[in-house]
């Protein structure tokens, strides 16, 4: 994390450029499959630092880790970007506008909604979801003039709280 902190612009640039590369390849064989989960643990290591949170969560990697969710069908790798996402949300100091936190958050709803019964990816799902909720709340709520940047469809607060409720069934059980 310090050397990514302390790297120019321009090693940066080809740092972000390498990693958004490889996770955007295509290929289906498992040593492939590997490396993405490799770099996904690697992202969660340096996702807990607040400065390269903030600059991977408003840079071209956002878009693709959206992308990697919706497209992966190794549900490790879905799972794993869930978590990268969900620490970029919860350690980034500020979120750029354009930064698409309402495509994260609609999809991640349609993952819940779509395998509500497999309580281990909701699991995996529903803290990415939350920490992108909080996230936007914490950034309307720090401006001193609130716009809506960010849509959160009515539906992401429906799966959460259905989700919370179905949680608080299963401890009275």
């Amino acid at each position: 994390a310090e050397k990514l902190s302390s790297m120019k612009d321009m090693d940066w640039n080809d740092f972000l450029q390498r990693v958004c590369s490889l996770l955007d390849s295509t290929e289906k064989n498992t040593g492939a499959a590997r490396s993405k989960l490799n770099l996904l643990y690697y992202l969660c290591t340096v996702a807990v630092h607040k400065e390269i949170a903030s600059r991977l969560i408003s840079s071209q990697l956002f878009p693709i880790l959206i992308q990697q969710l919706r497209a992966a069908t190794n549900w490790d790798i879905r799972s794993k970007v869930a978590r990268v996402v969900g620490l970029l949300a919860l350690h980034t100091s500020e979120l750029g506008e354009n930064v698409p936190v309402s495509e994260a958050i609609i999809l991640l709803t349609e993952l819940i909604r779509e395998n509500f019964r497999n309580s281990k990816l909701k699991q995996c799902l529903l803290p990415a979801l939350g920490e992108l909720l909080y996230l936007i709340a914490s950034e309307e709520e720090k401006r001193e003039h609130p716009r809506e940047c960010w849509v959160v469809p009515s539906a992401a607060y429906t799966v959460l709280m259905r989700c919370l409720r179905e949680g608080v069934r299963l401890f009275h059980c």
